[in-house]
């Protein structure tokens, strides 16, 4: 930055001389030099993925986050009084950050608007999902706990049960978030009102069997707090899958290629189902590399990510 500050201003000085000598000045040069500084500096500023990340986790949650600044040479974000270091996508506490080793980094992409067309993987591509899966299942993701555990105020099983409630979502029951009750109901809402509109969704709503919500656990085979331990993530389970995938994982135990399983093999909702709880600040699995077509959850940073502000932010 100092290089092409220092360049600047060198242009700067050899214009002004230019136009001098020529009995003309430009009309930039009317500027003071820490106008011209500052608009160029606005002009070739690109955010870190860091900085990026933090101030979408600030607009995401505004009730729970204070601040985002760059202090101690990372992006950091103020929550409940304790700083969060960005820390290479590990969210971790001042204290924590000497074990910067010991954690994997937090899931933190940009959402895609829309599935992408399918292609079939080439053998390079499966061989790189072939290790992928290996190696994940050989070196299990272990993602630090701290961030979430502060911010759903769920660092246990028993804080986690107090901040749940039991209500019902199309019909069934579910437990989650206090804190998701009202996007829950909007999302319900979009979904009863495309059924009335759309035969299509009102037979899915008629095929759903059960919710699965707050549930405290890992992911599966990981080291890592599934979402569903604070209560932010519901698996929407049909009384049948019609004889399609719903889970990578699940895929995997009959399909070792499981990564080659078309979207015409997978189990999916309705455009409209996925379309709603998007709208709202969730997020759909099916649009995951290890697919999880039943399950949602509420991570409105990732939309923001991926450019799409949830209604509840606008």
């Amino acid at each position: 930055m100092k290089y092409y500050t220092s360049l600047l201003i060198f242009i700067i000085f050899i214009t002004g001389i230019f136009f001098t000598s020529c009995g003309k000045q430009p009309d930039a040069y009317l500027q003071t030099e820490e106008e011209v500084l500052t608009e160029a500096e606005e002009v070739i500023y690109e955010p870190s993925r860091a900085e990026q990340v933090m101030r979408s986790l600030a607009l995401g949650y505004p009730n729970q986050i204070e601040k985002v600044e760059f202090r101690n040479d990372d992006w950091a974000l103020l929550l409940r009084g304790v700083w969060y270091y960005y820390a290479g996508g590990r969210l971790l506490p001042e204290d924590k950050l000497d074990n910067i080793e010991n954690y994997s980094a937090q899931p933190f992409y940009n959402y895609q608007a829309e599935l992408p067309e399918w292609v079939q993987p080439d053998s390079e591509e499966g061989e790189r999902y072939r290790s992928m899966s290996n190696n994940r299942n050989q070196n299990p993701p272990r993602r630090s706990p701290y961030f979430f555990d502060d911010l759903w105020r769920a660092h246990n099983h028993t804080e986690a049960d107090r901040m749940v409630k039991t209500i019902r979502f199309l019909g069934h029951p579910v437990t989650v978030h206090y804190l998701i009750l009202e996007v829950l109901s909007l999302v319900e809402q979009e979904i009863l009102e495309a059924g009335r509109a759309d035969y299509q969704v009102q037979t899915w709503i008629n095929s759903v069997s059960s919710l699965e919500g707050w549930m405290w656990r890992n992911i599966a085979d990981t080291q890592s707090r599934s979402f569903h331990a604070y209560g932010i993530a519901i698996d929407i389970i049909p009384r049948s899958f019609g004889g399609k995938q719903t889970y990578w994982l699940w895929a995997s135990q009959y399909r070792s290629d499981w990564w080659n399983i078309s979207y015409n093999g997978r189990y999916h909702p309705p455009e409209e189902v996925i379309k709603a709880f998007e709208k709202y600040g969730f997020v759909w699995g099916g649009k995951w590399l290890y697919f999880d077509t039943m399950h949602f959850e509420y991570r409105p940073e990732v939309l923001i990510l991926g450019g799409m502000l949830p209604e509840t932010r606008r």
